[in-house]
């Protein structure tokens, strides 16, 4: 008898919850991708009014801070356009041009509240976070890259799992 019990492939018993992560994560995925798209969609209108302004703002006479002004934030808002297209495609946000918009964010207002009119200790204060933003940026060149393919929240599970069975 136990030599037939033997022969027979035993199947692991799967356990069926009513409470399928899986899909609860795929759909928050894709709900958190659609705000994504809408908040793109929503950006890249915002850019094309911009552009209207900007034009508009060209005709005589041509106030220089404000041309300036709008050139910045346009700019500004192609960073965060492209700061979105890539967390769609690569479910990541890049440090790199994060730090780019808020460089050139920190940028535009000292050009158009003007160098002269700041005070000394503002003045500082901005060197400061754009010194520590450009350390940043300078880092972050060095830094091994972590999202091609690897997962590193996978590969510490993986090891502590594989700790555990020992």
């Amino acid at each position: 008898m136990q030599d037939l019990l033997k022969d027979i492939p035993v199947k692991p018993i799967k356990r069926e919850s009513w409470l399928n992560l899986g899909r609860i994560v795929q759909a928050l995925e894709l709900v958190q991708d659609l705000i994504v798209i809408s908040l793109c969609i929503g950006l890249f209108s915002f850019m094309v009014l911009q552009i209207k302004t900007m034009y508009l703002s060209l005709i005589p006479p041509i106030h220089f801070h404000v041309v300036m002004a709008d050139i910045l934030s346009l700019l500004i808002l192609v960073e965060l356009f492209r700061l979105l297209i890539i967390y769609l495609q690569e479910q990541r946000v890049s440090i790199g041009v994060a730090v780019e918009v808020s460089i050139v964010s920190v940028l535009r207002e000292m050009i158009v509240n003007g160098v002269l009119e700041t005070t000394f200790i503002q003045v500082l204060a901005v060197c400061a976070f754009l010194l520590v933003l450009g350390i940043l940026l300078i880092i972050r060149v060095w830094l091994p890259p972590t999202f091609e393919r690897i997962d590193p929240e996978q590969e510490v599970s993986k090891r502590y799992k594989k700790h555990l069975a020992q």
